[in-house]
């Protein structure tokens, strides 16, 4: 049930190297004010019900349905949160999770780890976050990422950043990387216009200038999540294996760790780290997200091969049509799934759809 999808090596031994070892799973929580914008992004039907997207995947995470969460999941225009596939798999298996808030508008309704981060600012901007903050960030990541880490138990580092694609499209080209056109959204089509739109303002007021510090440009267009997760993923390869639970977002916080570990003099190991995410987003017509990893560089990128065209819920089944994707690393829940639990597709299918049951007949 996982594809390889460069790096073919290097991905299988870092799959045979993992198997049967019960994962770490950090969940990095953000904001950025790019996830504003009318139609940037799917994951919530209004730009008010993306302001509490995720504060409410965190709780519905830690605490699966209930029947009055503070903070209910938000309505999608098409489809279902990809928490749903996330909680199945963790409390399924019991996946030990740790919640941190990177920059939130407020704080979850569940214990989350406070980082002392702040909310980011739109890409377009070009001033998303202060560089102190990213500096403070990324060293939150680093210790954190440093603890977690282990040769024991993997550490899978997911993420719920709404307007995040955007961003890691900003990050991408700022650091020199032909992103155009290559990236992926929760829409069924991809909206490359508008967010290459947002971007290319944001990197006009910037002026970063050839071979910026990726710090700058995390500073002028990134995103709260991105600076953890790039510390968290150069520290923790250290010690074990990495998987960064996401597509587009993951691949830019990659390439972010790339260029921030020679820059900053900061050992990494990264032979012991992947990408993954879904086969929704891996064979994306309306992006090539293989091309992205290959302009990248030298990074695996696998997928599951999960599939819902026979669950039982009907809003699980618009992820065949292209809806949602990707989210709250539900494709490294997946991927661990089948590394760790041994499930194939009909037990994962079968859990998803027992969470959603219980989350549209909960009173």
């Amino acid at each position: 049930m996982i594809k390889l999808y460069t790096q073919h090596h290097g991905g299988q031994a870092w799959l045979e190297q993992q198997r049967g070892k019960r994962p770490h799973f950090a969940c990095i929580l953000g904001f950025t004010a790019t996830g504003l914008h009318p139609g940037i992004s799917a994951a919530g039907a209004t730009p008010q019900d993306r302001q509490y997207t995720a504060i409410a995947d965190a709780e519905f995470l830690i605490n699966g349905p209930r029947p009055t969460p503070a903070f209910p999941l938000p309505p999608l225009e098409v489809g279902a949160s990809p928490v749903l596939i996330t909680r199945a798999v963790v409390a399924g298996l019991g996946v030990p999770l740790s919640l941190f808030n990177a920059g939130l508008p407020q704080p979850p309704a569940v214990p989350a780890i406070d980082l002392g981060g702040q909310s980011a600012a739109c890409v377009a901007t070009g001033a998303a976050l202060p560089l102190a903050t990213v500096r403070h960030l990324l060293d939150q990541g680093m210790a954190w990422g440093a603890r977690l880490g282990s040769s024991d138990h993997p550490l899978w580092i997911g993420e719920c950043v709404v307007g995040g694609t955007t961003t890691a499209l900003a990050v991408l080209i700022g650091l020199g990387i032909a992103a155009e056109g290559k990236i992926n959204s929760s829409h069924p089509h991809c909206n490359h216009g508008q967010k290459q739109q947002l971007v290319q303002q944001g990197l006009a007021i910037a002026a970063l200038g050839p071979d910026p510090d990726p710090l700058a440009v995390l500073a002028a267009v990134g995103d709260p999540m991105q600076c953890v997760a790039a510390g968290m993923a150069i520290a923790a390869s250290r010690s074990g294996g990495v998987l960064l639970a996401g597509g587009t977002q993951m691949l830019a916080v990659y390439a972010l760790a790339q260029a921030i570990a020679p820059t900053h003099r900061l050992p990494w190991n990264p032979e012991r780290i992947v990408v993954g995410t879904t086969r929704w987003v891996a064979e994306d017509p309306s992006g090539d997200t293989v091309g992205l990893a290959h302009a990248i560089g030298p990074v695996p990128l696998l997928a599951t091969q999960l599939n819902l065209t026979h669950a039982k819920t009907p809003t699980l089944r618009a992820y065949e049509q292209g809806y949602v994707k990707e989210g709250v690393g539900a494709g490294g829940a997946a991927i661990a799934a089948t590394l760790y639990g041994q499930w194939d597709n009909e037990t994962l299918v079968a859990a998803i759809d027992a969470i959603a049951h219980r989350e549209r007949t909960k009173s």
